[in-house]
């Protein structure tokens, strides 16, 4: 098979292109930097370099593949970010169609099921929607849990503060997902079609805030490490401080409250609350470790 994969060679796109390639399949790999082509083709891939939000470009790259791996990059121009996220997919529609595309698998995330009240997750629930319109396309939305390395952002503040947090409470259960797991589900799926369009939860454990302070601080040295609930404003502005632009510290702001609430993480809870990941917080916290 013919398969594309979008997001470069981050934290999921390494690790797929390694399973794709060893499955015998010709991979190729879009990337917005000419200078990842080396270490793309040394992974046995071939590189394309462009934009993920110029249809024209993805409909050449797209062009013979049997299926796509269709990820849209995070805080995509760090502002009005749901309206060029969502911007981005539209390109992915338009070049889907041209190209002729019939499998599609869309990293997506927890909460994308709601039309607001998440974050950055909206402009993934706007994508869903436009792709599900698309007809002659088999598509899995990969619905992935908080990422593990989402809290290698916390180590400042542990170091600062001796204390882990955010804003909502110890006791809130938290869906999360290692990229290795997502890899691992999205090489699955881009080797199967289905009937129709699925829903597919990637998560790798189900824990507390509070497990997540205990883990990472007996991992760190620090096994009395707090987990402290800050306010939203207090949220707010300790981002802005680190340098977070206002939009984007808003929009993770409203996303720890969407956390709070239990909003976010509702869907996978009460309808799909399998764990297939096989990355365990206590796996993670080794390599937290190391970073810290």
């Amino acid at each position: 098979m013919q398969i594309t994969i979008t997001g470069s060679l981050g934290n999921i796109g390494s690790s797929l292109t390694r399973n794709l390639v060893k499955a015998g399949h010709e991979v190729i790999v879009i990337t917005s930097n000419e200078n990842r082509t080396i270490e793309i083709e040394a992974l046995g891939a071939k590189a394309a370099v462009g934009s993920v939000s110029d249809a024209h470009f993805l409909t050449e790259a797209f062009s013979g593949s049997d299926a796509v791996f269709a990820m849209t990059p995070p805080n995509l121009g760090g502002e009005n970010v749901i309206a060029n996220t969502t911007k981005a997919g539209k390109a992915f529609a338009t070049a889907f169609q041209v190209a002729g595309v019939k499998r599609v698998v869309m990293l997506s995330s927890i909460g994308a099921d709601l039309p607001n009240g998440n974050g950055p997750i909206e402009g993934l629930y706007h994508i869903e929607q436009i792709y599900k319109d698309l007809e002659g396309i088999a598509f899995t939305f990969l619905r992935a849990g908080y990422f593990y390395t989402n809290l290698y952002n916390d180590i400042p503040v542990i170091k600062g503060m001796n204390a882990i947090g955010a804003n909502y409470p110890a006791e809130t259960i938290v869906p999360f997902v290692h990229p290795d797991d997502i890899a691992t589900a999205a090489a699955e799926e881009l080797q199967r079609v289905p009937e129709g369009n699925e829903i597919r939860y990637v998560i790798s454990d189900v824990r507390s805030a509070a497990d997540v302070a205990e883990v990472l601080g007996t991992a760190i040295g620090k096994p009395t490490l707090p987990w402290v609930e800050f306010t939203d404003e207090q949220s707010l502005q300790g981002m802005t401080q680190a340098g977070v632009p206002a939009e984007i510290a808003n929009l993770y702001t409203e996303m720890g409250t969407g956390i709070r609430t239990g909003k976010i993480q509702s869907d996978f809870i009460q309808y799909a609350s399998q764990v297939t990941g096989q990355i365990k917080l206590e796996e993670f916290a080794k390599d937290f470790a190391a970073k810290f």
